[in-house]
């Protein structure tokens, strides 16, 4: 997800590193901080990928500044990554999220349709939280434990939510591509 993200917000615009890290943050949130110590050695590996670059630029004190840009081989990869997601990427909701949210830079409708088509499969398979001594699935009807029922209530409301917006913007994709 870390290299992902790296890739779409600079596809948007080169970045020094403290201002991607912000995005990156704002992105994921608390429920996923990116520290200094995983930030610098992905664009680091990036950079001897050659998927971006480095230029130095005049800092406001005595220390220059480096920002961050792709290059033509970091927007095909990018553009890659999303056309074709790893699994986890469809399974994960924060690396989905992740996905979605350059999933605009991928600019044919169709191959956007194909990726939320995957997502929907996903959510639309039966699963759940907990499972009963025999291998079945809990229902939030079935939950004696007041906490787990809400757990269960919550993700089956988050659900239908996600399934209703990933049928309507798979539609309209679906006519865009007409």
């Amino acid at each position: 997800m870390l290299t992902l993200a790296i890739l779409g917000f600079l596809y948007e615009q080169p970045l020094h590193g403290y201002e991607l890290k912000s995005r990156i943050t704002g992105l994921t949130g608390h429920v996923r901080p990116v520290s200094d110590g995983a930030l610098y050695p992905a664009i680091t590996r990036l950079e001897k990928a050659g998927l971006l670059v480095r230029r130095t630029e005049p800092g406001s004190g005595a220390a220059p500044r480096h920002a961050l840009e792709l290059t033509a081989a970091g927007r095909e990869e990018l553009r890659r990554r999303l056309a074709d997601p790893e699994q986890a990427e469809i399974t994960d909701q924060i690396r989905f999220f992740a996905l979605a949210a350059f999933l605009h830079h991928l600019e044919d409708p169709a191959a956007q349709a194909a990726v939320l088509r995957r997502r929907l499969a996903f959510l639309e398979a039966p699963s759940s939280f907990f499972y009963d001594g025999e291998g079945a699935p809990v229902t939030a009807e079935r939950e004696p434990n007041p906490f787990r029922r809400g757990m269960l209530l919550v993700a089956r409301a988050s659900s239908a939510a996600e399934r209703a917006w990933l049928g309507e913007t798979i539609g309209e994709l679906e006519r865009a591509s007409r």
